[in-house]
């Protein structure tokens, strides 16, 4: 990843597109944006989504900020704005299996990789949230809070989270017991009890410790999760 150039000067008043405006003026296009959803979640897939927004008029969507502080209705429909209306997006889906046999740094960077490598153009540059992506083969940049300063990313943020919420609504119609429609495979109390009242499914992540407690697996004992530190929930 490098840092922008000298050229792209991003006023601090600039807003949540003034990252993809001063890119545009140095001439680094198209942008992508790249986010995931369900890395902390104990349960259901990790979803990573890439979006380059149109520019202009275009590419500016009503309401859009990072998933995390939009209501349900209002991700939503952000969500099929940015599908409408982006030059390209792309979604990445990695299994709970996946995420177990790779761990969840892997597998999350593999998804970020997976999703922009499906994008139906190819960016010029690409900002993703948090972390560096490396081997893109293109310019990029880590933002902090990236979801919450870039429009590209919370755009990504947007169709990440809207499409894993609608794949763990499909999955709770398998296995209604844990409820996932409504907690999303994210460790909540609720979500805690049905794991010890059921035992883990085939969609729990056996990496986290509340789903081995759950099955009874004995974390002193040896065991192929020692290679990467397990996650607490």
């Amino acid at each position: 990843m490098t840092e922008p150039p000298r050229s792209a000067t991003i006023r601090k008043d600039a807003g949540l597109y003034g990252y993809e405006r001063a890119l545009q003026r140095a001439g680094l296009t198209p942008i992508a944006g790249v986010d995931e959803a369900g890395r902390g979640a104990c349960a259901g897939p990790l979803v990573a989504a890439a979006v380059i927004l149109g520019e202009g008029a275009r590419g500016d969507i009503r309401g859009l900020a990072d998933s995390k502080l939009l209501s349900p209705q209002r991700r939503e429909a952000c969500y099929d704005l940015v599908v409408r209306r982006a030059r390209a997006w792309s979604v990445a889906v990695v299994s709970a299996a996946e995420c177990d046999r790779l761990g969840m740094h892997v597998a999350n960077v593999d998804a970020l990789r997976r999703a922009l490598a499906r994008l139906a153009t190819r960016p010029g540059y690409v900002l993703t949230d948090g972390f560096p992506v490396d081997g893109l083969e293109v310019p990029g940049l880590a933002m902090w809070k990236g979801d919450r300063v870039t429009a590209c990313i919370a755009a990504a943020s947007v169709v990440a989270k809207v499409t894993r919420d609608r794949l763990m609504a499909q999955l709770h119609e398998r296995y209604p017991v844990y409820d996932f429609a409504t907690h999303k495979g994210y460790c909540t109390r609720e979500h805690d009890e049905a794991l010890a009242h059921h035992g883990p499914c085939p969609e729990h992540r056996w990496r986290f410790v509340n789903v081995r407690a759950a099955a009874g697996v004995d974390d002193n004992a040896e065991d192929a999760m020692r290679s990467e530190p397990t996650h607490e929930c």
